[in-house]
């Protein structure tokens, strides 16, 4: 029976540190105890499961990309947290909502049916970037509301010190002043919350999808056009390899907003996961499945013309394997 799984919420605003901090809690697991994680991203090609892949099979990963986790009474959401449950049977359970969603509203609904009783859900945690409040980058709304109620506050990117002006209306008691590599599990926020057992009446859906390939030397695109901004991913088979270098030219002359990559290029795995402004640093990846490439932008950009300039950085064929 499902019941009683503790589970956090990590939450953010965009590039604040939320999937580091997840991939070093992770690295913290006990050894006889399953996690599980559940993400959602704004573009429809989902990649912080890619970034997130690890070797240990003690770890299940599931995803839901395009859209905001606080719409939790669409079916996508239902589905995609149930079977994760149910396939992987967590002792804990991590959910990371979009940095452009609702945390609060996630909270509230993960403490009603069919979740209550089968989650044991623990306060808010969320990450802010501390560096970017110091220079003047206003919460959005609903996270602001979320930081001022959430258990916890990681203030990321402050290298320790508490010197900082920030200026936003914020609770300094539960505030972390740490890098998110640096954050022990036990200093999480932890209540013991349950609930009588209940019967398992999570919803059923249909399983993922299997990968399917008509042609491998082509990419599968997917382009999202949301009031939040404009994003464009791509899925790559896994045979398909790029060039790193030409890569980071690629990426030096889009204006994106985030990008995030994990790709099989000539060098082997690697990903990345960047804030415009920042300097790209390849990381080895475990993910091994496709290579997948997601941009987000402020504005509709040019399809063609970006997929123009992925397209210079593949350098293999894939039927020569």
């Amino acid at each position: 029976m499902l019941q009683n799984i503790p589970t956090h919420v990590i939450a953010g605003p965009l590039g604040a540190g939320k999937t580091s901090l997840i991939r070093h809690l992770l690295a913290c697991k006990p050894a006889d105890e399953r996690w599980a994680v559940l993400i959602n991203e704004f573009g429809l090609v989902g990649i912080d499961a890619a970034l997130l892949a690890t070797a240990d099979d003690g770890i299940a990963i599931g995803e839901i990309a395009g859209g905001c986790l606080c719409c939790v009474n669409g079916a996508p959401f239902q589905f995609g947290l149930a079977r994760l449950l149910r396939s992987a049977r967590p002792d804990r359970l991590f959910i990371e909502p979009s940095g452009l969603g609702h945390p609060l509203q996630i909270l509230a609904q993960l403490g009603e049916a069919p979740w209550r009783g089968v989650l044991a859900v623990q306060p808010l945690v969320m990450v802010l970037d501390a560096l970017a409040l110091r220079v003047g980058n206003a919460l959005p709304a609903v996270q602001l509301e979320a930081a001022r109620t959430a258990g916890l506050l990681i203030m990321n990117k402050a290298s320790g010190t508490d010197e900082l002006c920030i200026t936003t209306d914020l609770p300094t008691a539960q505030m972390l002043w740490q890098d998110v590599n640096n954050v022990r599990f036990d200093q999480l926020p932890i209540v013991d919350k349950l609930t009588p057992p209940v019967v398992d009446k999570l919803i059923d859906g249909p399983s993922a999808l299997g990968d399917l390939w008509v042609d491998k030397s082509r990419g599968q695109c997917q382009v999202q056009d949301h009031p939040d901004g404009w994003s464009i991913g791509w899925r790559w088979h896994p045979q398909v390899q790029f060039d790193l270098q030409a890569l980071g030219r690629w990426l030096e002359d889009e204006g994106w907003r985030r990008a995030k990559l994990v790709i099989h290029s000539t060098q082997g795995w690697r990903s990345i996961n960047l804030l415009a402004g920042q300097v790209a640093q390849w990381r080895t990846s475990e993910w091994r499945r496709d290579s997948r490439v997601q941009l987000i932008f402020d504005t509709p950009q040019d399809a063609t013309l970006l997929q123009q300039g992925l397209l210079r950085a593949q350098v293999a064929d894939p039927s020569q394997d």
